[in-house]
């Protein structure tokens, strides 16, 4: 009896041994799994903060609390603005002024001189939601991004995308570069077709009229690889019978700028001397601005943001190439240049064409919305001008567009006025003293009988613009009628 119970109390001991060991092992377990929870998210939130929720939520209340400002419709407010009383104050339009910019200043000329493409502004403000991005502090810090030569891979491919569903250019079997705007672009692909090995340099000409950053930029970087030689139509002849009469074959080495729409005048244009060295300016190539025969297919064509969506500020543009040594050149080119565009650039503009891919075709979609409203301004600033024979405006036909798959009329960027009266030498002048600021036309290389007028900049730009001209015409018919 004394053994059996000797016996129970050991077993006893032991079973209490065990308990308490399985609840020390217990109380250990969870000991060490609360620290390297608590030491886990301790390092997360130092080292990945994206995945502590909420960190974006005051950069997006801020955001909406600037576009919140009132401007009275006549200007806008940034984060980045100027701080006035604590908060980003207006920046107003043309004309407009006061600190919700409410006040309008009757005798202030109206601005048609910038390109400033803030016409599709408000299509921007009703895709606030889709095209909204929220840049981290720590977004690809470092030099490389996802493709070669500093390039995003899918913007890349949103980019052949865009061009495969609007129809204006060939992208596929393309290389491709980025820019700061096709500002950068221009004298990148100067430097890339020019001849490395030749004793004369390139010839860059361009037809008036032309944009003229082209001869503007040739003569500042004055390289020896290319310089500017003028007007294309004076070296036809010559550059077709250069094979006999220049021994070093320098009058083969011609550099041809086209524009297409023209800046200034609108009109579709096409090489004159032919050959692989021409760079095709397809900045207004978008059905906003032209009808869209077809898909152009050339060895060099430049295309930018600004005109395709406005957000010309970001100062983002490409080239589709089809030469890999013009490629390789280029890309050389601007490496030792920037080492590429702004990798915030490239997000931003990747968020932009996936809102345009995502409308594309759809009643509104940004090229609907702005060809109506680029055809509505011209067709409004025509019948003011129409009025008087003292001004006309340049002719662009009707055109079938892939796009739109119907006939459409024109909608130019710019108006290119042109002062008939003989008096009228300095067209420029005459505008100024009614109250217009607009591009006179030597600064295109053509007569100063013409000035280039500005279509697409704000509703308040456009309005004054119509205003003044209209104030005008109506001068001169009642000079006319006394």
């Amino acid at each position: 009896m004394g053994a059996r119970a000797g016996g129970g109390g050991l077993e006893l001991r032991f079973g209490s041994i065990n308990l308490l060991l399985l609840l020390i092992f217990f109380i250990t377990s969870l000991f060490l799994n609360v620290y390297f929870i608590f030491f886990f998210f301790s390092y997360s939130s130092v080292f990945s903060p994206w995945s502590v929720p909420g960190w974006s939520r005051s950069a997006a209340e801020e955001a909406e609390a600037v576009a919140a400002i009132s401007c009275s419709g006549h200007g806008r407010a940034f984060v980045d603005g100027v701080m006035i009383d604590g908060r980003p104050s207006c920046e107003c339009n043309t004309c407009y002024h006061g600190s919700d910019c409410s006040l309008h200043s009757v005798d202030c000329p109206a601005d048609a001189d910038s390109g400033n493409p803030l016409f599709l502004e408000p299509y921007w403000y009703r895709h606030a939601k889709g095209s909204a991005v929220v840049v981290a502090g720590w977004h690809r810090m470092g030099y490389v991004t996802t493709g070669e030569n500093f390039i995003s891979v899918e913007l890349e491919r949103h980019i052949r995308m865009l061009h495969r569903n609007v129809g204006n250019a060939v992208a596929d079997d393309r290389f491709i570069i980025f820019g700061a705007g096709s500002t950068q672009l221009l004298y990148a692909l100067v430097h890339a077709l020019s001849p490395h090995n030749s004793s004369s340099p390139a010839s860059v000409v361009a037809s008036i009229p032309y944009y003229p950053v082209y001869r503007m930029q040739v003569d500042l970087f004055d390289s020896k690889l290319a310089e500017w030689r003028g007007v294309t139509s004076n070296w036809v002849n010559e550059s077709s019978s250069s094979s006999s009469s220049s021994s070093d074959g320098s009058m083969n080495n011609f550099i041809e700028f086209v524009t297409s729409p023209n800046n200034p005048d609108g009109l579709l244009k096409h090489s004159i001397l032919g050959g692989s060295s021409v760079i095709y300016d397809y900045a207004y190539y978008w059905p906003h601005f032209t009808a869209i025969p077809a898909a152009s297919d050339h060895n060099v064509m430049i295309f930018s943001s600004s005109k395709l969506s406005g957000h010309a500020g970001s100062r983002f543009g490409w080239a589709l190439i089809k030469d890999e040594q013009v490629y390789k050149k280029a890309i050389e080119y601007m490496k030792l240049n920037t080492m590429g565009v702004s990798r915030d650039t490239q997000l931003r503009m990747l968020k932009i064409i996936k809102v345009i891919l995502a409308e594309n075709g759809r009643k509104g979609d940004i090229f609907s919305f702005g060809y109506q409203t680029m055809r509505e301004r011209w067709t409004k600033l025509n019948k003011v001008v129409s009025k008087s024979r003292r001004f006309s405006l340049q002719t662009i036909p009707s055109q079938y567009c892939n796009y739109f798959k119907t006939i459409r009329g024109p909608s130019p960027a710019y108006a290119w006025l042109k002062c008939e009266r003989d008096e009228d030498q300095e067209c420029d002048v005459v505008l100024k003293n009614a109250g217009i600021n607009g591009r006179e036309g030597s600064l295109f290389e053509a007569d100063d009988r013409y000035v280039r007028l500005s279509l697409v900049q704000t509703q308040d730009d456009f309005d004054q613009l119509v205003q003044k001209m209209d104030a005008l015409v109506s001068d001169h018919q009642s000079i006319s009628s006394v």
